[in-house]
């Protein structure tokens, strides 16, 4: 069996988790602590960062990028980059999108106050919330433009769904457990994630729940 090492509220590992879903790949979760590696996984990743595939064969990748790409190579029946040449480079850069400036801009911030703060002993845990209020600021400009996108397509990077839907959904799932999304302000990329939350691959993903911090509302929730 495959096994996915990750933390359910960190948006790399869900885009393992959903990709893998999509594939209809089966696999096994293994619960990791960020703050905290398992010896076990110090093995495999000598980093001890998240999410870390030990396929059926044995082999191991981390990086959610390498797996994602090891997957589309070595799994090949289900296509989740795009057809054509045109099509796959909008979906990479819309996964750098969000890997890199909305993580910067608006997910991390907000991971690291509501989250980090509260378990990680080794950062300054008072409270910041003019970090807060600018990453909120700097949401509503990405989530604007995520509208933008989906009123002038089927999916994110065009007619088919593929990795950029995957890879925005992962972040903004966390975000939307968090209770974080205004969605009556963002109608166009409300319509997008209620198709999202649809999906069959994306189901377990909607039954985390984690005692220490109860999802928001409506996240389970289709038609929210």
């Amino acid at each position: 069996m495959r096994r996915l090492f990750q933390y359910p509220l960190c948006a790399f590992s869900r885009k393992i988790r959903f990709t893998l879903a999509e594939k209809k790949l089966d696999f096994e979760l293994v619960y990791e602590s960020p703050w905290d590696p398992s010896e076990e996984l110090l093995e495999y990743n000598l980093f001890g960062t998240l999410p870390v595939l030990v396929d059926i064969s044995g082999t191991a990748v981390f990086g959610s990028n390498a797996i994602c790409e090891y997957l589309e190579e070595v799994y090949t029946d289900i296509n989740l980059t795009g057809q054509e040449p045109v099509a796959r480079a909008e979906a990479r850069r819309i996964v750098d999108w969000f890997a890199f400036i909305f993580h910067q801009d608006v997910y991390r911030p907000i991971i690291t106050e509501k989250i980090l703060k509260r378990f990680t002993k080794s950062i300054d845990r008072t409270s910041d919330p003019a970090s807060i209020r600018q990453a909120n600021s700097k949401l509503t400009i990405h989530m604007e433009y995520l509208s933008w996108l989906i009123d002038r397509r089927n999916w994110l990077a065009g007619r088919d769904f593929s990795m950029a839907d995957i890879c925005a959904a992962s972040f903004i799932s966390v975000l939307d457990y968090l209770g974080a999304i205004p969605w009556t302000k963002f109608e166009g990329a409300k319509d997008w994630y209620a198709k999202i939350k649809s999906r069959p691959g994306f189901r377990n993903i909607l039954k985390d729940n984690l005692p220490q911090i109860p999802p928001s509302q409506d996240y389970s929730n289709p038609d929210f």
